[in-house]
């Protein structure tokens, strides 16, 4: 079926860590298997990482949905200069 993708940005200041939720990266394909339907980071943070929350400190190159629903994965500020808006993609 058709994959449906919605991102919104998300804000971060240095230093900060914001944990994803299905208001940012949220995706339908159709099944309800969430756990199945991964993201791939093809492009990541400028000042930072995305990384698994078991694992802090490693960036990941991609995530389940069942991870997102369960607050599973963070997007991390690395403390240098500059903040914004990053769109996971």
């Amino acid at each position: 079926g058709d994959i449906v993708l919605l991102a919104k940005p998300v804000t971060l200041t240095e230093g900060d860590r914001v944990t994803l939720t299905t208001d940012v990266p949220v995706a339908t394909d159709g099944t309800s298997k969430p756990e199945k339907l991964l993201y791939a980071i093809s492009l990541p943070p400028v000042h930072g990482q995305i990384e698994h929350i078991n694992y802090p400190g490693v960036p990941i190159s991609s995530y389940s949905q069942l991870d997102v629903v369960a607050q599973k994965v963070s997007d991390v500020h690395d403390n240098s200069h500059g903040a914004g808006k990053e769109a996971l993609r």
